[in-house]
């Protein structure tokens, strides 16, 4: 499976985020469920996942420091890669 994805650096915290349809950012259990999914591609890091809406406005789920940090950065800034998840 291939997935859009990034690893950031900010404010000292490496974490990765992961593209995901807003329906799994919309409920909590499939949210844990992708990020323990998604966490072998980024071992060690705190996973993140982000939807966009029809507007383009991007949603978060994951550690709360990162979701208040990432709520302030245009994704368009993101340096998004493509990865495979086996």
């Amino acid at each position: 499976m291939q997935f859009e994805g990034a690893v950031l650096r900010e404010q000292g915290v490496t974490f990765a985020i992961v593209v995901v349809k807003r329906h799994v950012v919309d409920n909590r259990t499939e949210a844990q469920s992708a990020i323990r999914s998604f966490s072998p591609v980024f071992p060690g890091v705190p996973v993140v996942l982000m939807a966009q809406d029809s507007s383009g406005r991007a949603t978060y789920f994951g550690r709360p420091d990162i979701t208040r940090f990432m709520s302030h950065v245009s994704p368009s800034r993101v340096p998004w890669k493509r990865y495979t998840l086996n």
